[in-house]
């Protein structure tokens, strides 16, 4: 599933459609397409994972979910889920969800939420984590209310940056280790953006979908876990288990 910084490049690709008028419409959605007809685009933004065509009154809202994708210009041959001509191109998504949002954008979304808008909001993420304090860190980390944007890579990178298990509980971390899981989160989304801009991506991870620890060598382990069941890559030595009325287990020593 593309992840928030994923979607931010696609916001990117797409701009110059702003301000171009729908010809046409095609596709399967369950929607009226053709409400688009005609429609001049007014804007395109992001929110999350969510790909926002904004028209006057009501937006498309695109989520490319676990095996979307799109094709810019020349189609696919899969069959697309939604299909927009132009005067002289075209713009195709497959097997996604598409539905409209009605009215204005900043009515509709939480912009604070969303880890790569001007308008994110540490303080907010954090509160929204303690009024859960029996949350696993993993699950609140994919937690689209609180981290709009985030998903599994980003979840297992950033809880190895700060050294958090995914198991730990939200309400045990101290103030300062939950302050730097909210800020983590921010900044490697940034440098996802960036790696992903540069086609070195993958080559970056330090847990996702490897082996062995860069910190200690040792190997490092990978279960679904949490209610998400979520793919999970992590150190048992490097990463600290906190739990709520309990010391931290697997501390470092000092």
């Amino acid at each position: 599933m593309p992840e928030g910084p994923s979607i931010v490049i696609l916001r990117e690709l797409l701009a110059p459609y702003v301000h171009k008028t729908v010809r046409k419409v095609a596709g399967d959605a369950p929607i009226d397409i053709e409400r688009m007809g005609g429609r001049r685009i007014l804007d395109i933004r992001s929110w999350g994972k969510h790909l926002l065509i904004e028209f006057s009154g009501f937006s498309l809202r695109v989520h490319l979910l676990l095996f979307g994708s799109y094709s810019i210009g020349r189609p696919k041959s899969q069959k697309p889920r939604l299909s927009l001509y132009f005067a002289r191109d075209e713009l195709h998504f497959y097997a996604c969800s598409v539905k409209y949002v009605e009215g204005e954008l900043d009515a509709a979304y939480d912009w604070a939420a969303d880890v790569m808008s001007e308008a994110w909001d540490a303080a907010a993420a954090r509160r929204k984590l303690r009024a859960d304090p029996d949350r696993y860190a993993c699950d609140a980390l994919l937690d689209q209310t609180v981290f709009s944007g985030a998903g599994n890579i980003i979840k297992n990178e950033v809880l190895y940056r700060v050294r958090v298990h995914p198991l730990s509980r939200v309400g045990a971390l101290p103030s300062r280790k939950l302050a730097a899981l909210v800020a983590e989160t921010r900044d490697y989304s940034f440098e996802f953006l960036e790696r992903k801009r540069e086609g070195t991506l993958s080559r970056s991870w330090q847990v996702h979908t490897r082996e062995r620890c860069p910190g200690c060598g040792g190997a490092l382990q990978l279960r679904d876990l949490g209610r998400s069941r979520r793919r999970s890559f992590y150190c048992e030595r490097c990463q600290v288990l906190y739990r709520s009325g309990e010391l931290p287990l697997n501390a470092p020593k000092p």
